[in-house]
């Protein structure tokens, strides 16, 4: 049972950045990853993925200001994958989770990010 662990969110004024981590509880050598968020009332949305060759693609909203990288260590016991956000928007507040892509893992608890002044 894979497990994730996801964290870095927090309140930021926009304009802001924040570093998300995932931790994932075994190896994600060959394994497409990405970030999801949910907003409030909203249907959960993939943010930005990666590729096992780290290609990389993003929403619209985000490009530009998001990036997300990973840990592609063959023999790694734990996969970790990150998402640095930049000049952060209200209009990004929301939780964030990473999974598998496509998504087939139970979700880990994910983080808040909440962009406000």
């Amino acid at each position: 049972q894979v497990q994730l662990v996801e964290s870095g969110g927090g309140l930021v004024q926009p304009g802001g950045s924040l570093r998300l981590s995932c931790t994932i509880s075994g190896t994600i050598f060959g394994i497409n990853m990405a970030w999801y968020r949910q907003a409030p009332g909203k249907q959960r949305e993939l943010v930005a993925r990666i590729t096992t060759g780290s290609s990389t693609n993003y929403l619209d909203s985000v490009k530009g200001r998001f990036t997300i990288s990973r840990d592609n260590v063959k023999d790694n016991v734990k996969g970790a994958v990150y998402l640095q956000m930049d000049s952060l928007k209200p209009e990004d507040t929301a939780v964030y989770y990473c999974n598998n892509c496509p998504s087939s893992w139970s979700w880990g608890q994910g983080t808040q990010v909440t962009v406000s002044s």
